[in-house]
């Protein structure tokens, strides 16, 4: 697709229509109450959220994008002046409220970017079955693919699983506080699991109460603390040291649910889940394939934190069974820096039919140890220089201590200007 027609996700002028994914944060670093670049294509609970998070932003920019139907947009070519017709369908990415994928088609070929995505057991039979028939007639040229968790490493069972395991943790400690760890979007599903389930109610911070509002859940969520035992914090907020603090007052518990490793090494105690629904489930029988992954999905890394792989990022095989299902010619990670640094055609480049692997370097240990997980959704002239300059560096350094480390991981850098279907 010519550059200056359309921009996914990025927010910088140039384009001629704006596609927003969902309505995470960084996923919108660039946009502001002010901004005035032209029009902005969402999802209705996307729409809903643009005058809390960016009080006066001009709403007759907004478009409201449905599911599952193609809508049409004609722009102008700005080498050739000439018009472009190009035709787009939304679908339902399963990820946070709000979130899609976008399908692009016209004369240019074929694209899906997928955004950030979740697709387990429990994303739809519609979503599926949409996207099969739309790409059956029109075969995917490049996917824009989130790899976030594109790596073997990476397993987990479905949220609705992963929820229950969450559950399990909050009644085996039914004397505690408990605090879980969120974002100001996503998890939803996750807090109404728990808050069903335990027939409790949820505190969240008032910023948070207005998002849940908007999103339509009245009665679930409060600010009140006399009213409930269990607490989603802000993410940034939630720490060791913090719930240390909470336990000098009152026994606290903290769940962090997540896909990624929270912090290097387990706590070296006792890490079972005692008196909890899925400890004693597996007590006295032999321990099935799908039990296995269940009590690897926690971890216990203190005495007062517990870590669950409740993700709304797809894990590795799903990653996989969604690029099988899809059939790209060939794909992009959206996804430049994550705790993989493996570009998707490393691993499945066999499905579009690469000719070529991808180039592999080898990674500093110390790093690959971090698992950190930066997620870079825009580039700036500056952010593209640093990038590069540290792979440099990676390639400086590995030559080095391959003497001193032969168990090194090998990994795909690619750092490409990926947010803007070009």
């Amino acid at each position: 697709m010519e550059s200056g027609l359309i921009s996914v996700d990025r927010w910088r002028k140039g384009s001629q229509a704006y596609f927003l994914t969902h309505m995470q944060s960084d996923h919108t670093r660039g946009l502001s109450g002010g901004w005035s670049k032209g029009p902005l294509y969402c999802s209705r609970i996307t729409a809903s959220l643009f005058p809390s998070r960016f009080p006066g932003f001009d709403l007759s920019l907004l478009r409201v994008v449905p599911l599952y139907s193609w809508t049409s947009l004609s722009l102008r070519s700005p080498s050739s002046g000439s018009t472009v017709r190009l035709h787009f369908m939304a679908i339902d990415a399963h990820h946070c409220p709000g979130s899609m994928m976008f399908l692009f088609r016209g004369d240019f070929g074929c694209f899906l970017y997928t955004g950030d995505f979740r697709w387990d057991a429990d994303a739809s039979d519609e979503a599926r079955t949409i996207l099969v028939d739309a790409i059956h007639e029109f075969p995917v040229d490049i996917l824009y693919l989130d790899n976030t968790y594109c790596n073997p490493i990476y397993s987990f069972p479905s949220r609705q699983v992963a929820a229950q395991l969450v559950a399990d943790i909050i009644a085996s400690h039914p004397s505690h506080d408990i605090i879980i760890a969120v974002d100001s979007l996503g998890k939803e599903e996750l807090l109404l699991h728990v808050s069903r389930v335990l027939n409790i109610k949820i505190w969240v911070w008032p910023e948070r109460l207005r998002t849940m509002h908007l999103l339509g859940f009245q009665d679930v969520f409060t600010t009140d603390t006399s009213l409930t035992r269990v607490r989603a914090v802000p993410r940034y907020s939630f720490s060791i040291q913090t719930l240390e603090g909470l336990n000098t007052m009152c026994p606290t518990i903290g769940i962090m649910p997540s896909g990624l490793p929270w912090v290097k090494t387990p706590f070296k105690g006792d890490d079972k889940l005692s008196g909890s629904f899925l400890t004693a489930s597996m007590k006295n029988e032999t321990i099935s394939a799908q039990k296995e992954l269940e009590a690897a999905a926690v971890h216990k890394f203190h005495d007062y934190m517990y870590s669950v792989h409740y993700s709304d990022h797809s894990c590795y095989e799903e990653i996989g069974e969604f690029i099988k299902l899809v059939k790209p010619k060939s794909m992009k990670g959206i996804v430049v820096s994550s705790s993989s640094y493996v570009d998707p055609l490393y691993y499945f480049g066999r499905i579009c039919g690469a000719n070529q692997p991808p180039q592999v370097l080898l990674m500093r240990p110390d790093i690959a140890d971090e698992f950190q997980a930066v997620r870079i959704k825009s580039y700036s002239a500056t952010d593209k220089t640093r990038v590069l300059e540290k792979e440099k560096r990676w390639k400086r350094d590995s030559h080095s201590s391959l003497k001193r480390n032969k168990k090194r991981a090998r990994i795909q850098v690619k750092c490409a200007k990926i947010l803007e279907v070009d």
